[in-house]
This record gives structure tokens, sequence and C-alpha cells, in this order.
């Protein structure tokens, strides 16, 4: 149960809330093949274009396990595969955060024994606070390019990376005017103004945007917790091998697997003490 205190909290965060922010674009975006749709047209510049799935807060994993999650992921009617994320921060927008979420998608879309030429076009898109490449352009589209000739080679694989801080009167300027604005009444685009004001407006919306506050509240405590017990565990340890270290009777490898700490963390731990 929420505290009265909290749900005050809570309604005024979802009052200044924006597509801007990712947590809020993620729930405004949830099943919403007609916002999704209209912002992808916008971008890629293809009025034809048709959304058939939107999933949000998407999990792809690696064959060593390891997984991305991608704010919104879509999968257009000609079967092309579409991931947007919003970074507000500059260094969650790196060049080669793109490339391995690009990857990822590649790999988790061609079943086992399928010809790579069948692999759909996809398209990693980050939508960014500030212009991150600094060149005052509202889209920038990176593609590759044959070295020596200069020709286009086009293996299917798109990134963009949209200036959320462009405005004038272009669809991507009205767009990134509307994904900066908290006031759904001030917002161009109809489409993206109704869901903005379900989420803000209507009881139904703001109670599951209160729910999903306290399970973010939640998650960041349990987080805490984790990082203090694993801090606690790496002390102790520590503390350990400084013991061992200080009998000089075991060698160095041997205190690293009864401490459970790496060989080279006990080379740091015996400068300390020589």
């Amino acid at each position: 149960m929420v505290s009265e205190e909290r749900q005050k909290k809570y309604l005024q965060r979802i009052k200044e809330f924006r597509l801007m922010d990712d947590d809020f674009m993620t729930a405004c975006f949830s099943e919403s093949i007609e916002c999704t749709e209209l912002v992808l047209q916008i971008m890629l510049g293809d009025q034809n274009l048709k959304v058939l799935e939107v999933h949000t807060q998407h999990s792809i994993k690696n064959l060593q396990g390891r997984s991305v999650r991608l704010d919104v992921y879509a999968v257009g009617a000609d079967g092309q595969r579409m991931n947007i994320e919003i970074q507000r921060q500059e260094k969650g927008a790196g060049f080669k955060r793109a490339r391995y979420n690009s990857s990822l998608i590649d790999a988790a879309i061609l079943p086992s024994g399928e010809d790579t030429d069948n692999l759909p076009d996809t398209y990693v898109i980050f939508i960014t606070e500030s212009d991150v490449i600094g060149k005052g352009l509202a889209v920038y589209h990176i593609d590759k390019y044959i070295t020596e000739t200069g020709e286009l080679f086009d293996d299917g694989s798109h990134i963009l990376y949209v200036n959320g801080a462009y405005r004038d009167d272009s669809p991507i300027g009205k767009l990134m005017y509307d994904f900066s604005c908290a006031e759904p009444d001030q917002m161009v685009y109809k489409e993206l103004a109704k869901r903005v004001r379900y989420f803000k407006e209507e009881p139904e919306g703001v109670n599951i945007m209160c729910r999903a506050m306290e399970e973010l509240c939640n998650e960041a405590k349990m987080e805490g917790v984790q990082e203090g017990i694993q801090k606690g565990i790496q002390q102790g340890s520590r503390k350990a091998a400084l013991n061992m270290l200080a009998s000089k009777k075991l060698s160095l490898e041997t205190i690293a697997m009864y401490s459970g700490l790496k060989l080279e963390e006990v080379k740091e731990l015996e400068k300390q003490i020589s």
C-alpha cells in the first residue's frame, strides 16, 4: 500500500514527466501501435511504414547470457525490426552501445539454420536530449560505406541519432518539441497528446504510473541492499586476505583461492603491507 505522502510525491512527479523521460515514454508507448507508428514514420521519413507489434522494456540475451533491455522494440509490416532508445545522458548513447543493440537484434531474429540473406532490415534509433553529435542537424543517419568507392554498403543495418534539442516547423522539429513538453494540451501531435493525457490525468492511467513508480522504488531499494551485501562480502574477503598475507606462510595463489579474491587484488593488498 502506497502511503499518502508518497502518493503525493508520485502525483507531482507524474505532472512533470515528459516523453523524454524513458520510464514515462515506455509506459506511453506500451501496446500503442498508433504512437509508435507515428514516431517511426516521422523519424524514418516513411509515411507508409506500418507497425504490427510493439514491445516495451524488451530483453534480448546473447549467447553468453548477457542481456540488453530495449526501451521500445517494434516489428514492421515488412518484417523490419526497430528499436527506439531514450537517452538523456550522453554516456548512455555511445556509438558502441548502438552497435551492440544492433548485433543482439540480428542474433535474436535469425532462427537456427536460416539463411542470413533473409535477415530483415534493422533500425536502432537513439533520441538524445542534447545534440550529442554536435552538428546542429535534426537526425543523423549512420550507415556503412565502401571506403575506396564511397558507395553504400547496404547490409540492411541502420543506426540513427535524433537530436532532442532540435526545434523548427518540420515534422521532426515538432515531434522533438512534443517529447520535451509536459503539458498534453500544448503538444502538437494529437496521438501523443491523447496518450500522455491518459497517464497524467485519467485515474486508471495515473494509477498505473503510481504503481510503476512504486515498483521502481522497491527495485532501487533491493539493489541498494544487494550492493551493501556484496560490499560486506568483499570487505570480509580483503580482511581475510590481509591476515593470510601477514602470516607470510601462504603463496599469493593460495590466498586468492581461500579468500575468493582475484590474484591481482591479492597482489595489490601485498603492496599495501610491504
